[in-house]
């Protein structure tokens, strides 16, 4: 292997988030900046919203419910 060619390795990277949350990892950057993060994420903090446009949603429930009640006849 080459000698001097890989980057520096940083095992305690600071990582800091749009909405102030900072934590530490590896990486051979020094400093992180991320715009979100497992603080701030819908799907983490529960605030997780779907957006049904023109009803798809219901529809795909629609055709599931009448799948399953197509098999369980047979």
């Amino acid at each position: 292997m080459k000698k001097d060619i890989h980057p520096k390795y940083n095992s305690a990277s600071k990582v800091t988030c749009a909405c102030g949350a900072s934590f530490l990892v590896g990486s051979s950057l020094d400093a992180i900046n991320i715009e979100i993060c497992s603080q701030c994420h819908p799907f983490y903090t529960g605030n997780d919203k779907v957006l049904d446009t023109a009803g798809r949603v219901d529809r795909f429930k629609k055709r599931a419910a009448v799948a399953t009640t197509t098999k369980k006849k047979k």
